[in-house]
């Protein structure tokens, strides 16, 4: 009998094979570790968040003339000898940081030293220095979010924040407001994250550094933070207690010294001893003149439809997060999830809340006053995002979610979050080619203009973008028009005899903390070489206040140097203003946007 052949070994099935050592410590195993905390590479979400700042220094335009005359402007008379000053910087009155102002000059005039120098470049230099550090500052607190919450959530903050267009007007503009929220990543990034030890002393040091050279209102962000701290040291043990109790200790101190370097930079251009951090709270809260209420006030509504046309969906998401995390915690018992980590979530949730309430009540609104809350409004809103999503992929099949399939639920998220990115594009496209002009009427007078000439505003004044945009030694006047406020004079550009900066600390004439006109503020008209007026075709003669004409019209006086369309924000409906709309004949009238023409003009000899 033959002898039976040997059965042949099995082969290992492919996913039963022996899978290869990989050490820790190999480049591609550091990798996939990184992939598996974040999602992405922490590079790669700092690139997506460059982008983004970087698209808005370059096109955003400026939104408020606060912008220009408080900070851009003070800016240029350290950098170039002179330039336009407000009554905040009166010495008498002293609510604006000159250290805040010294920090950019210094980033500013870096540009100075590389090739092809001039003002217009300094002016972009430093928006592109904005849009990097913001960057940074927002990988930072996505880095913090991953670890503390979930790489997910991480994802969804990225979206929300480079699609939308608060991001694009607060990333690189000049006010502290936009400096607080560089900060308020920073903090919330050093409180979030507990990896390595409580951050609890840094948290507050950068707090802190967003109220004091920033805006001193924004410091109030790391209350629920601070508040998080002692709970959880109150219900701890003696050595925990006095440890936390240290953190907050080193924190504050590194507060109050950074409040007395600033004091001392401040009396060095004040010449005089100035917490300019108290005299801002004292101004809005104490003032006896009308406080910030004297340049107007908006009804509570204000922030909903601001912060509705900025993020859009986001911001209906950040409103209902609260709700829907503790409909979560009542309904979805999250296995696994300590009281612990369900309290943390709830103080992450608070700031933005916290912030949007104190200003609502306010009776003076400005969209900026919203910028140091944006981190923790795109936070809130991917925290919603999450717990929405977490939802509908665990409904139970024998609920009506439950039976929809997955990729139709795919389907419809892809497209909910496309179309959000859509319409904040098209709000980013609509106040470019809106309201760029400003920004691009200027060029010629580097080449027609000449030293000394004189740059005249009349309605315009707080369209005027920034002396950075004027040929050296060229000046922006003033001529009356119907606005009956105070507005900015000029620096003293004394020199022999009085120091370094003495349009710092030198008295100053016919500035007030009233909004009273001065008079003394006004050219003749005769005196003007240059113009800058908006002309919109559309209005008629008898339409246009008497001190207010359309100075393009008049030929024989003025002739055009450059003309760029301007929206006619009046007669253009809601939707044209809101968003990009195209100007193609097919579009409805009632959906087309009005034009104007913002024109640099000059006097005829």
């Amino acid at each position: 009998m033959a002898p039976k052949a040997k059965a042949a070994a099995p082969k290992p099935a492919p996913n039963q094979e022996k899978k290869e050592f990989v050490h820790p410590s190999a480049k591609h195993a550091r990798k996939q570790a990184i992939k598996d905390a974040f999602a992405i590479q922490p590079i790669s979400a700092f690139y997506f968040f460059l982008a983004a700042n970087a698209i808005a220094a370059l096109f955003s335009p400026i939104q408020d003339c606060d912008e220009t005359f408080n900070y851009w402007e003070p800016t240029h008379y350290l950098s170039h000898g002179y330039g336009l000053q407000t009554w905040e910087y009166a010495p008498e009155f002293s609510i604006r940081s000159w250290f805040y102002i010294a920090i950019h000059a210094v980033v500013a005039n870096i540009r100075r030293l590389l090739p092809h120098s001039n003002k217009v470049a300094e002016f972009y230099f430093l928006r592109y220095a904005f849009a990097v550090g913001c960057a940074f500052c927002q990988t930072l607190m996505w880095r913090s979010i991953c670890l503390a919450l979930s790489p997910r959530v991480g994802i969804f903050f990225i979206i929300a924040t480079i699609f939308s267009p608060g991001n694009f007007h607060a990333s690189t503009a000049y006010l502290p407001s936009s400096f607080a929220m560089y900060m308020s990543c920073l903090g919330a990034a050093a409180f979030m994250n507990w990896r390595g030890g409580i951050k609890t002393s840094m948290g507050i040091f950068w707090f802190a550094v967003g109220g004091v050279l920033g805006w001193p209102f924004a410091a109030a962000l790391c209350a629920p933070f601070v508040a998080e701290e002692i709970f959880f040291a109150a219900v701890s043990d003696q050595d925990r207690m006095f440890e936390s109790a240290l953190r907050i200790f080193r924190g504050a101190t590194a507060a109050v010294l950074l409040v007395g370097l600033d004091a001392a930079i401040n009396t060095f251009f004040y010449r005089k001893v100035e917490f300019v951090s108290w005299n801002i709270i004292k101004y809005n809260i104490f003032s006896e003149t009308g406080g910030p209420g004297l340049y107007g006030t908006e009804p509570w509504t204000f922030y909903f439809k601001n912060l509705l046309l900025n993020f859009n969906v986001w911001f209906i998401l950040a409103l209902v997060s609260l709700p829907l995390f503790l409909l979560q915690k009542l309904f979805m018992r999250s296995t696994g999830e300590t009281f612990q980590s369900g309290l943390r979530t709830f103080v992450f949730l608070t700031p933005f809340y916290m912030w949007l309430a104190i200003f609502t009540l306010q009776p003076h609104k400005e969209e900026r006053f919203m910028y140091p809350a944006y981190p923790f409004l795109a936070l809130n809103a991917a925290l919603a995002f999450h717990s929405l999503l977490t939802f509908f992929g665990n409904a139970s099949p024998k609920t009506l979610v439950g039976k929809i399939p997955a990729k139709l639920k795919l389907a419809v998220v892809g497209f909910g979050l496309v179309a959000s990115a859509i319409v904040g594009l098209a709000r980013m496209g609509g106040m470019y080619t809106g309201y760029h002009a400003p920004l691009s009427i200027y060029d010629p007078l580097f080449e027609v203009g000449g030293r000394g000439d004189t740059v005249c505003f009349g309605k315009d004044w707080y369209r005027f973008p920034t002396s950075y945009f004027l040929p050296k030694d060229m000046h922006a006047k003033f001529v009356r028009s119907e606005f009956r406020g105070l507005l900015p004079g000029e620096f003293s550009e004394a020199k022999t005899g009085f120091g370094f900066f003495s349009g710092a600390w030198l008295p100053t004439i016919g500035l007030n903390n009233r909004n009273e006109e001065d008079l003394g503020k006004y050219v003749d008209l005769r005196t003007c070489v240059f113009m800058v007026d908006t002309q919109f075709p559309e209005r008629k003669d008898g339409e246009l206040p008497p001190n207010e004409p359309d100075y393009a019209k008049n030929v024989d006086r003025w002739q055009e140097v450059k003309c760029v369309p301007f929206l006619d924000a009046e007669r253009t409906p809601f939707l044209a203003r809101a968003l990009w709309v195209p100007d193609w004949e097919v579009i409805p009238e009632t959906f087309r946007r009005k034009w104007g023409r913002h024109c640099l003009l000059r006097q005829k000899k």
